[in-house]
């Protein structure tokens, strides 16, 4: 089992634990250590997922807000982040080609960057030859 300080999180996984939602235990273990600041976790929230999130809740498709999302962050200590969207970022992700729709393989580029899994549900991540994911 690959086990890392570091996680980058998807779109759907940080709404379903903002909305605290049905997640699978271990992803949601990793959230609460986070927030308790326990063992050095840091969950990595690319900036794409802040503009998924941006879209989705201006079109009511999830409850969760950007506000929430700007609390949970400043609210953690430095546990949770955000990772900017910067030209490696968006270098690495292009280097990923088993990943075809544009934000998914940005949100992958996150975790390729960094070198740590990213948390999904995402069937083409979890079947990604360049990074690896945590869900079950």
């Amino acid at each position: 089992m690959f086990e890392a300080e570091e996680y980058v999180v998807d779109t759907m996984a940080l709404v379903l634990w903002l909305e605290e939602r049905q997640l699978p235990v271990r992803v949601s273990r990793l959230f609460e250590r986070a927030l308790e600041k326990e063992d050095r976790v840091i969950i990595w929230i690319p900036a794409i997922v802040l503009a998924e999130i941006g879209y989705l809740s201006e079109k009511g498709r999830i409850e969760v807000s950007l506000l929430e999302v700007n609390y949970m962050v400043s609210s953690s200590s430095g546990t949770i982040q955000i990772l900017t969207l910067d030209y490696p970022s968006v270098q690495r992700a292009f280097e990923i080609t088993d990943i075809p729709e544009l934000h998914d393989r940005l949100i992958a580029g996150a975790g390729f960057l960094k070198s740590c899994p990213v948390l999904t549900n995402d069937p083409k991540m979890e079947k990604s030859a360049f990074i690896q994911t945590i869900w079950k």
